[in-house]
């Protein structure tokens, strides 16, 4: 799968891709002979190079075996994996259900110190009620047609989320004014998961901004893909078929600009109270 060139993910994918290159090189073979030692097409050893496709570890091996350097086999794999892990598709993190990859990343939600997360499409996991999160996580299962756990996916998440109430951390967080009004559960649910908002303002670890609706976006941010920083060090952004996580700096660097410019389009305080409520009164009619 190919990844915009901006993307850490392809990056790495690029480096594996000219390593690889430069074995073929060395062992002074074409791309056919090499697909002929291979046994597969000449077109996949092209896309492999070109880091159009992302190869699978037997891929590696097979391409060191056909260079006749097999020993660099285990330093490339490992190359492979880094990549592979910052470009992970939702139906493989979700092949065993969605409660396991909840659970796959406590220990990062355990070892972050600062949060910022930007929601553009729904309330962030960290402050999500059980009955918000049963109901959102169910439709993610139908949709990816994952195993049906939504139930107990969204308990883990909720302990997950546990982190929000412990010491030493803080959560500057975001979220369009649009979230508030955007039916994932029935009424009841929609009043309870507004009302928990209402309380979670009042968190000593938590900031919590609105960004109206009606701000005036010339000269400034439009909507993004929901995104979470942690720590300064890893950006996980969450797009329809894949989690991307970022660990090139640069790029942190522009997320971090991007949380920063799209703060100062926020309400905080009562005039964000008010666009709950306005949201909470709007489920009556």
């Amino acid at each position: 799968m190919s990844l915009p060139p901006t993307s850490s993910a392809q990056r790495a994918r690029e480096d594996l891709a000219a390593r690889l290159r430069e074995l073929r090189l060395d062992a002074g073979i074409n791309g056919r002979t090499l697909a002929e030692r291979c046994g597969w097409s000449e077109s996949k050893s092209s896309r492999i190079e070109n880091a159009k496709t992302a190869p699978s570890d037997a891929d590696v091996r097979a391409w060191c075996e056909a260079c006749r350097v097999p020993e660099q086999a285990t330093d490339l794999i490992e190359a492979n994996r880094r990549a592979d892990s910052l470009y992970v598709q939702w139906r493989r993190l979700q092949r065993t259900g969605l409660r396991r990859l909840q659970e796959s990343s406590v220990p990062l939600y355990q070892g972050t110190r600062a949060f910022r997360a930007y929601c553009s499409n729904v309330v962030p996991g960290f402050l999500q009620t059980p009955g918000y999160a049963t109901a959102l996580l169910g439709n993610i299962s139908r949709f990816h047609r994952a195993p049906d756990d939504a139930a107990e996916a969204a308990a883990a998440r909720v302990r997950r989320s546990e982190v929000i109430h412990q010491a030493n951390h803080r959560f500057a967080l975001l979220i369009e004014e649009t979230v508030l009004h955007y039916r994932i559960a029935d009424a009841e649910v929609m009043a309870g998961q507004l009302g928990h908002l209402l309380t979670a303002m009042s968190l000593p670890a938590v900031s919590l901004g609105v960004i109206p609706a009606t701000a005036d976006r010339e000269g400034a941010l439009w909507p993004l893909e929901t995104f979470t920083v942690f720590d300064d060090r890893q950006v996980v952004v969450e797009l329809l078929s894949a989690s991307v996580n970022i660990t090139e700096r640069s790029e942190i660097g522009l997320y971090l600009k991007a949380f920063q410019g799209l703060s100062d389009l926020a309400v905080y305080g009562a005039p964000a109270r008010a666009l709950i409520v306005q949201a909470l009164e709007a489920l009556d009619r």
